[in-house]
Parts: structure tokens; C-alpha cells; sequence
């Protein structure tokens, strides 16, 4: 019966481990696809954009582009619009301070879809290391309970549960390895996108105050 209990407890420790190492490699491919396709986006769109003649045709440019930086775009033409007829609290006050509060909201929620799937791979990089230690107690009681049963410590007694504890230990390394190392890689790429959006933002915005300072 104890024999059974403890089996039962690594295999359910492997499990886990398998567990964690499919979600980690899944979430790597998901947030890879995601990261290569908003460079190439962002990429196409700011060449075009700032390629166009005016306002208005940057403003058409942007509303037929995807991607993090044509969205900011998009949100940065509609607080213009909403600043010209003035009808909330959001949009009375100075023109500029508007528009960079419109813009930086526009900048965390970009941020929040970056990030997204990051906590999760911080998590399993932790506990996944400990799950595997886990195994391994549960081995060595296991390789201990054979020994006293038997009155013996030679290999044939020791060596399967020892393999057994051994195993989940090496699962438990290896399934934290990428999750840590594609979280550090997440988190980079996740500030060099931002402070992108910022830049952009800022120029955005310089650009969009001159223009409406023109006019009137």
C-alpha cells in the first residue's frame, strides 16, 4: 500500500512536469509568431506613414494597417477628433496633456498584450524546479521503504526508485530551462517594443499639436 501511494505520487509529479514543458514550448511558439508579426507590421507602418503628405493621408494610412503602432495611431487621430468638438471632461484641458494621456493609455493596453502569457512562464521556471524535487523525495521514500522491506541495500534493490526520483528531477530542470530563459527573452522584447510605442507616441504627438497650432 505504501508502495502504491508513492508511486503514484511521482508519476503524478511527472505528469505535472510532461504538463508544464507542453504549455512552456506552446506558449514559446504562440508569443514568437506574435512578437515576428508585430515587427513586421510596425515595420510596413511606419514607413508608410511617415511617407505620407499630410495628416490626413497618414490618418488613411492607418486606418488600413494592423499592428501595435498603426492602433496607436488610429487612437491618437480619434482623440484629435474628440478634442475638436469637446463634448467630455476626458477631452477638455490642454491639447497636449489630452493627447498624451490618450496616448499612454493606448500604450499600456499594447503593453498588456505583450506581456500576456509571460506570468505564466515565470511560474512554471519557479515551481517547476520544485515539482521535480518532489519526485525525487517521493523517489528516495520509495528506494528507503524497498530497503527496509527487504533487508537489503544492494543495487537491485535501490536502483528503480533512485531512477525513478532521479528522472523527475531531470524533467523538473528541464522543463524550467526554457520556460525561465523565454520568459528573460519575453520581458526584453516586451521594453524594446514600448519604449518604441513611446517614441512614436512623442513624435505623434509633436506632430499632431504643430498641426492643429497651424491652424488656428
Amino acid at each position: 500500500m505504501i508502495q502504491y501511494s508513492t508511486s503514484t505520487a511521482v508519476n503524478l509529479a511527472l505528469t505535472v512536469l510532461v504538463l508544464f514543458s507542453l504549455v512552456t514550448w506552446a506558449l514559446i511558439f504562440a508569443k514568437g509568431w506574435l512578437q515576428w508579426r508585430i515587427r513586421q507590421e510596425n515595420a510596413g507602418f511606419t514607413q508608410r506613414f511617415w511617407q505620407a503628405a499630410d495628416l490626413s493621408g497618414a490618418e488613411k494610412i492607418a486606418g488600413e494597417s494592423s499592428g501595435a503602432l498603426a492602433r496607436l495611431a488610429k487612437q491618437g487621430f480619434a482623440t484629435l477628433r474628440q478634442m475638436g468638438e469637446r463634448k467630455t471632461l476626458a477631452d477638455s484641458g490642454d491639447r497636449q496633456a489630452v493627447m498624451e494621456r490618450s496616448l499612454s493609455q493606448q500604450v499600456r493596453k499594447e503593453q498588456h498584450t505583450l506581456e500576456s502569457g509571460l506570468m505564466l512562464l515565470a511560474s512554471i521556471g519557479s515551481t517547476a524546479p520544485f515539482v521535480g524535487l518532489f519526485g525525487t523525495v517521493w523517489g528516495i521514500m520509495n528506494a528507503m521503504e524497498n530497503i527496509a522491506r527487504s533487508g537489503s541495500s544492494g543495487l537491485e534493490v535501490v536502483a528503480g526508485p533512485v531512477g525513478e526520483a532521479l528522472l523527475a528531477t531531470a524533467i523538473g530542470i528541464a522543463a524550467a530551462i526554457p520556460a525561465v530563459l523565454a520568459y528573460n527573452y519575453g520581458v526584453r522584447v516586451t521594453r524594446l517594443s514600448v519604449a518604441e510605442m513611446e517614441r512614436f507616441a512623442h513624435d505623434f504627438m509633436n506632430l499632431a499639436c504643430c498641426a492643429e497650432d497651424k491652424k488656428s
